[in-house]
């Protein structure tokens, strides 16, 4: 399907040069007396390789067609992360560069949705709230608490987030995957 430059937003999955793309930015420039430019960041799902491209007022681009499956995150490796599909317990597997920051979040035994760009796993998709349990927190600091104050704690995965000083070690928090930020307790 072909998308025209009012349907290319923030998310869309796009195909150039028979490789998936999906937008990133968009800036939508318009001067008088000229046509409408839409410019754009596009991510390739198969390299990382980020790729600045404009779009003229009319200028089509092809739609990538993508399949979605559901997988359950088995371990990773030094290169890449290994999942099994949930209906038909194939194994499949992704670089840990085409994963991305979002490898931090991931715990084993977590279902993320896999996309598939010409029967091959080119992206993982989280859940945007995830449960993990902190792991290594600092005590809380008395002193100044004027305004919110945070902390660094490591999760069970490995990452390092900012939290309200109150959260201790053991405790289980919700994070935004897409923005890496304290949500709220379980």
């Amino acid at each position: 399907m072909m998308l025209n430059q009012g349907e290319i937003k923030v998310g869309v999955l796009v195909q150039i040069n028979d490789e998936p793309y999906m937008v990133i930015k968009t800036d939508h420039n318009k001067t008088a007396q000229r046509r409408a430019v839409l410019k754009t960041k596009l991510k390739n799902l198969v390299n990382g390789n980020i790729l600045e491209k404009s779009f003229q007022q009319g200028e089509k681009i092809e739609e990538a067609e993508t399949e979605t499956k559901v997988a359950n995150y088995q371990y990773k490796t030094e290169t890449e992360a290994l999942f099994m599909d949930n209906k038909t317990f194939e194994q499949s597997s992704l670089l840990l560069e085409q994963i991305g920051d979002k490898i931090k979040y991931l715990k084993e035994g977590t279902d993320v949705d896999i996309l598939y760009f010409q029967n091959q796993p080119v992206s993982l998709r989280l859940p945007i709230k995830m449960a993990l349990k902190v792991i290594s927190a600092p005590p809380g600091v008395r002193g100044n608490s004027a305004g919110s104050v945070t902390k660094t704690v490591e999760l069970e995965t490995g990452a390092k987030i900012n939290v309200p000083m109150f959260i201790d070690e053991g405790e289980t928090i919700i994070i935004n995957t897409d923005s890496g930020e304290y949500v709220g307790r379980e």
